[in-house]
């Protein structure tokens, strides 16, 4: 067990067995040492295929969505030495949610429901806790997966997989109001499934993950908040014939590289980022867990973290200074590890 004081905290959300597992991380090794394995309370069945978690934008809480009715959200508080968490509550939420986020404030919390095709604002006390009912609800919006919050706290973005569009959206912190931009929406090759977005570091850039097609989609972010797509990209070779399942994308803290996951091949695509235009060039693509669903870039770039929902592993990756990713390090998880946070402590 980790003693004394943590720098680097990961959080690994399982939906199997719903637990969170605590582990310390080594900024210079990217080793991983065990803390806590938390049960989530409110959990009596396994939490269908994901666990969506957010951290707060002061690192004092964090917070997991459960997928099995009741639909509920927990709050634990991160502990600012060790990294523990302590379950403060849980919430209803109106559905069951494939994605979270907490705005720049810490005052609200967007969520994406897939299976219930909507898009849900709740209000966050000061003790870290969700109110309910949602202070605002977005329906008709099928197989929502995803929803990010600008740097600026003034822009919201939600790609909507059944209809092959990314919602674009103001966002009022203070009142709590979403509202359409003009356009209301971008939209992507039909059939092309938009699932999961990230954006560049510079705040000029937002790239989009599509499910069905494996692409990764670039697109400048103008002054008023509105989507201008530059370029979309494969993630699998021309003679690719199995089935496609892409998942997931981040890009390193540094802007210089950005990696998108693919579940039917279990493999991470990596690729070169133009810091001028946004645009993507390929590096490789890189083995991985089986089914990596969600993984992550710990804040100084150094290290990826990738989850494999089919193997209940975790692998640790370096990222070389050509961004090509060089296994490190290998951890048993729970059951279907889902969803990775890492959180600086220090």
């Amino acid at each position: 067990m980790a003693q004394g004081k943590s720098e680097t905290v990961v959080y690994v959300s399982n939906a199997g067995d719903p637990s969170i597992h605590g582990l310390e991380m080594s900024r210079a090794s990217g080793e991983l040492a065990p803390i806590e394995t938390v049960p989530i309370p409110g959990a009596d069945q396994a939490s269908p295929s994901s666990t969506p978690m957010a951290v707060s934008p002061d690192r004092r809480f964090l917070l997991l969505a459960l997928r099995s009715e009741p639909f509920t959200v927990a709050t634990f508080g991160i502990d600012q030495a060790s990294g523990r968490l302590a379950h403060l509550g849980n919430a209803p939420l109106d559905a069951s949610m494939a994605y979270m986020v907490i705005d720049g404030t810490g005052r609200w919390l967007l969520c994406a429901s897939y299976p219930q095709g909507k898009l849900t604002l709740n209000a966050i006390d000061d003790s870290g806790r969700v109110k309910s009912p949602p202070a605002q609800i977005i329906t008709d919006r099928p197989k929502a997966h995803c929803v990010v919050v600008d740097g600026a706290n003034r822009n919201v973005y939600c790609p909507v997989l059944a209809q092959d569009i990314v919602l674009q959206l103001k966002f009022d912190a203070a009142s709590g109001v979403l509202s359409p931009h003009a356009p209301p929406s971008v939209a992507t090759k039909p059939g092309a499934g938009p699932r999961h977005l990230a954006f560049h570091p510079s705040g000029h850039f937002l790239y989009l993950i599509t499910e069905t097609t494996a692409t990764i989609g670039a697109h400048a972010i103008n002054p008023d908040g509105t989507l201008n797509e530059r370029q979309f990209i494969d993630m699998l070779p021309p003679d690719h014939t199995g089935g496609i399942a892409a998942a997931d994308l981040h890009v390193t803290p540094d802007g210089q590289f950005l990696y998108g996951s693919e579940r039917r091949t279990s493999t991470l695509a990596g690729f070169r980022i133009d810091a001028a235009r946004g645009t993507l060039s390929p590096i490789g693509r890189f083995p991985t867990e089986t089914t990596p669903r969600g993984f992550a870039i710990e804040p100084r770039g150094r290290f990826l973290l990738s989850a494999g929902l089919g193997s209940n592993h975790l692998s640790v990756y370096r990222i070389g200074p050509n961004g090509a990713l060089d296994p490190a390090h290998r951890y048993p998880m729970g059951k279907q590890p889902n969803w990775i946070e890492i959180v600086d402590l220090t």
